[in-house]
């Protein structure tokens, strides 16, 4: 296991809001007419990796003693800093795929991501048809934000951790790649010989240096939190085609209820989102006095063919490659295993890295591709029904 943090030191000692100054040199942010803003004079790291979500953190995790690595992100991701201005639209579940990766990369959950409750219930609803069965599931409830924090909490100090900017651009420059970063209203600039790509579902890096041919399915993933008098000991997974042909869901947090949707994006999200909200509250589910809402961009892959690793010196992990689970939109796992499989590919040598890391994600396609085909089942509103009906694998709730 690679080393973490010093206690003494706390996470706070070296990780920077800013591009200013990371924790191994003293950069300096340099006007645009400057030589600097331009890469001339300015070290060249080995591997950017830009994002530092599950994917991002645990990539540069891994290869810190191996290369000179420089982690980005455009949040906050520090424990007591400011709020981040975006947050990830995420219901915040670890599935059981997740649990094991975080065994595989021998990390234990502090006790400050976790968030009540934790229940282990599963109430299937279908709107439609009016069905419900209840399931036994092992999901562990944390919160997000104090994760995502945790996990870059985890980068050794080899890395240079920069917190706060946001991408720019990113191009060819000789060998090699160079990036302009912003922050607040300042611009530097930084060289790289790879470019790894673990910003999400919205990849800057993806559109600015990939542009794949083809890409998943897009929604429109939207979350709003209520207050919750009376918390309901399960979580929810809610299908209706007149709302969307992936699901929605509840997840309770704390004193609040979240109702999520994946939507098929474009023009009527907000439309479908109420439709849901006001076919739940017929359906018995009281929501509450709003609280908050949050959006983002879901990609949901159909085959492995949807799947982009990246090109020409820049990989893609994560949800920026297009990682996740088309039956139910989880993501953690795939981000582990992703950046496993780059870090592998990366220890080998920086020449020839793309290749290497899609020869060690032929499983992890082979799974998208089973996957997929399950969601057949799940989302064929006749089979789904049959299902439910005959209560297989579901469990009887005493009240």
């Amino acid at each position: 296991m690679p080393p973490t943090v010093d206690a003494a030191s706390g996470p706070g000692k070296r990780l920077h809001y800013g591009c200013i100054a990371g924790h191994l040199s003293n950069r300096s942010w340099f006007p645009k007419d400057h030589p600097g803003a331009r890469g001339e004079g300015v070290p060249v790291y080995d591997v950017a990796v830009i994002g530092a979500g599950p994917a991002g953190a645990t990539l540069a995790r891994l290869i810190a003693d191996r290369w000179r690595v420089l982690l980005v992100d455009r949040r906050p991701l520090t424990a007591g800093g400011p709020q981040p201005s975006h947050t990830k639209c995420c219901g915040g579940l670890l599935a059981p795929d997740a649990q094991r990766m975080l065994s595989v990369l021998g990390l234990g959950l502090p006790l400050a991501v976790l968030e009540e409750p934790q229940v282990f219930l599963v109430r299937a609803i279908d709107l439609q048809r009016r069905v419900e069965r209840f399931y036994q599931r092992h999901y562990i409830n944390v919160n997000r934000e104090a994760f995502d924090c945790w996990l870059v909490s985890q980068v050794p100090p080899g890395a240079d951790v920069r917190l706060g900017c946001r991408l720019v651009s990113c191009e060819t420059d000789g060998g090699g790649f160079r990036m302009t970063f912003n922050q607040a209203g300042q611009t530097c600039s930084e060289r790289a010989r790879v470019v790894i790509g673990a910003d999400g579902a919205n990849s800057r890096v993806r559109r600015l240096a990939v542009r794949p041919r083809v890409r998943p399915r897009a929604y429109a993933a939207i979350q709003e939190w209520f207050e919750a008098d009376d918390p309901l000991p399960y979580y929810s997974a809610i299908f209706d085609p007149d709302v969307t042909d992936y699901y929605s869901w509840t997840i309770l947090k704390g004193d609040c209820l979240v109702l999520g949707s994946a939507l098929p994006a474009g023009r009527g999200c907000r439309g479908r989102f109420d439709l849901l909200k006001r076919k739940v509250g017929e359906f018995g589910l009281e929501l509450g006095r709003p609280v908050k809402r949050e959006t983002g961009l879901l990609l949901r892959p159909t085959g492995p063919g949807q799947i982009c690793v990246g090109s020409s010196g820049i990989g893609l992990i994560g949800e920026a490659a297009g990682w996740i689970s088309p039956s139910s939109a989880e993501g953690l796992s795939y981000a582990f295993r992703s950046a496993i499989a780059m870090a592998e590919a990366l220890r080998e040598g920086l020449d020839g890295f793309l290749k290497r890391y899609t020869l060690r994600t032929r499983a992890l396609r082979g799974n998208i591709l089973l996957k997929a085909l399950k969601s057949r089942f799940i989302y064929g509103p006749w089979l789904r029904g049959v299902i439910m009906r005959s209560g297989l694998g579901s469990v009887r709730v005493e009240h």
